[in-house]
Formats: C-alpha cells, structure tokens, sequence
C-alpha cells in the first residue's frame, strides 16, 4: 500500500558535517533495536509511516520540519544499515543517486540469493512507484529522491520525495510493498498541505478510465481535428501512443509502465475519455491531513493524537533497548520530546 504523503518547506543547506556521523550512529542502534525486537518487516512498515519517519528524524537530531529531512534520515539510514547485520538494505537516494536504485537492487539480489523473478519484481517495484507518483498523481511535485528499502525477505518500503519550485515545499511519499493494486488507491494515509486541482489517476472515482485509455490507445484509432494556425503538438507524444498501440496493454498498469508514457499522455488520455465517454474526472487531492502530526491549530486538519503518541512512545521503547550510553538515550528521547511538545 501506499502508506502517506508529507509536505515539508524546501531548505537549502546541508546537513553540518559533525551531525551525520551522530546521526549514523544512533539510526543504526535505533534500527536495531526496532529488528532483533520486532522483526525486519515491522521496521519497514514503521517507516512507510510518515508519522513515525518524521519522529524518526527529530529523534536523529534533524530539524523535525525541513524537506532536507527526509534525504538525510534516508542517507544516515542506508550508511547505518550497510554497516548493520539486521538484514534491510537501503537502495538509492537523491538527484543522480536515485537513478541507480535499479542496479542497487539487482547487487543487492545477488547478494542476498534472491531469485531472478523476486529481482525483476523488486526493480519493477521501484521504477512503478516512481512512475506513479510522478505521472499519475499529478499535484505539481517533481521526484528528487527515491529510496527503497528492501529486506534479506524480499518485503520492501519505498520513501521518495518531490519538490514544488512555484510554491516553495517538497512532498513526501510513502510506500509499503503490501500492494493490491499500483494504479487504484494504493494511499492508506497521506499526509500533505493541499493543492487547489490535482488530477490523481489512482482515485478510485477514475477507475473507469483506466480501462477507457487503455481502449484508446489499443483501439489505434486516430482521431483528425482542426486546430488554429500556427499550432504546437507535441510529436513525442504521438510516438508513444503509436508505441504503446504496437504493445497493446492489457491493463492501465502496463500503459503506465510503458516507456513514454508520462505525465501529459495519461492527462490527454483522462481528458479524452471524459470528453469521448462524458465520465467527470475526480480532481480532489488525495491529501489527508497535513504536516507530521497535522496543525496544532486544527487547521486544515485536526492533530492525529492517538498516531502521534503510538509512533512516540514505540520509538521510546526502542531508544531505551538501543545499545547505546545513557547521555545518548538522554538526549534521544529529549529530541523526540520535541516532537510531543
């Protein structure tokens, strides 16, 4: 499922150099005090929750309300866990990063003896949830970042995050590989400051489009229209519906995953079947409450009391089993504190 969605302010800056170690450091005996107590799949469930993610930074020193949070805690994550023996592996990261993840996770699947179908699922998840998020759920967020964290099981989580230039934020998204469906509501929680229009493809109230498309695209039938002159189209665009014709997709999954078929494609696509078959487009964000914990104010959303103290009080139950001394346990559960106050 896809477990939330947080908005963060975008940030600029780095994170201070004496900090990261720190923060290697106590992610690690943290991390692993959440997998010899609870398992390497509650691990990853926890941190598909942008609730417990985002105490999960506090509790490693990062500024709690900062997009730089989510690419930090990822980054001390992934050099923690590759020097862990509890058995999960962060693949990926932000900018340039990101684009090796695939190959992250076939060293990974060698490593780990996985089989070559388990490998090809795992690589098809990471490129899907990406694809998903950035074509499909259409809120003016562009990916960054992606990391998936996957376990010597083969049960993964994907935390990737998006940024808005025009209106300074960056969004986060969460994903747990308990997956029904990539393109039908795979959101069980999303956390976010609303956009007014947001063309979500994976809204249950479009579901009857997806077939629509797909018989758009298969039918290869080319519809002439007059437009003014002069008159841009996009010729890339035509290229890839006459590609994905060739293909014939038997579902809007497979359309989806197609090479070429990205964000304005699938919106032509919506558009003309509203317009072909007269089915109104769900336009609502898929947003659920905003910030970590929502406002304190209420506003937009009430806080979420009864998640904010269960993310809390597991992660102080897991500070105090860390092996750690007791100065940086003390200031652990200070830093998470915070997050209460």
């Amino acid at each position: 499922m896809k477990t939330g969605v947080a908005d963060l302010p975008l940030h600029p800056g780095r994170c201070p150099k004496w900090l990261f170690p720190k923060m290697v450091l106590l992610g690690k005996a943290v991390t692993e005090a959440i997998c010899f107590e609870h398992g390497e799949k509650e691990f990853l469930r926890r941190v598909s929750n942008p609730l417990f993610f985002q105490s999960l930074g506090c509790v490693l020193a990062f500024d709690w309300h900062s997009s730089g949070l989510t690419t930090t805690v990822c980054g001390a994550l992934k050099q923690a866990l590759k020097e862990s023996d509890c058995g999960i592996r962060v693949c990926g990261g932000k900018g340039l990063v990101s684009r090796k993840t695939p190959q992250e996770i076939i060293d990974y699947s060698y490593e780990a003896g996985f089989s070559l179908a388990l490998e090809k699922e795992l690589v098809m998840a990471s490129k899907l949830s990406a694809k998903i998020d950035s074509a499909c759920v259409q809120d003016g967020f562009e990916l960054y970042h992606h990391c998936f964290f996957v376990s010597e099981k083969g049960d993964w989580t994907v935390i990737q995050q998006g940024m808005n230039d025009a209106n300074g934020y960056a969004r986060r998204y969460h994903w747990l590989g308990e997956i029904d469906s990539f393109v039908v509501e795979p959101h069980s929680g999303i956390a976010s400051k609303k956009v007014s229009s947001v063309l979500d493809l994976t809204s249950r109230k479009n579901n009857s489009l997806h077939k629509q498309s797909v018989d758009l695209v298969n039918d290869g039938e080319v519809l002439k229209a007059s437009f003014p002159r002069p008159h841009w189209f996009d010729v890339r665009n035509y290229k890839s519906l006459e590609a994905a014709r060739e293909f014939q997709p038997k579902n809007f999954q497979e359309l989806v995953s197609l090479k070429g078929i990205g964000q304005k494609t699938l919106r032509g696509l919506a558009l003309a079947s509203e317009l072909i078959y007269g089915n109104e487009l769900d336009w609502t964000d898929p947003a659920k409450y905003s910030y970590s914990f929502g406002g304190k104010d209420g506003i937009p959303f009430p806080v979420l009391q009864d998640e904010m103290l269960e993310a809390a009080e597991f992660l102080q139950d897991s500070i105090k089993q860390a092996k750690l001394g007791d100065f940086e346990k003390k200031k652990a559960l200070q830093s998470l504190s915070r997050v209460l106050s």
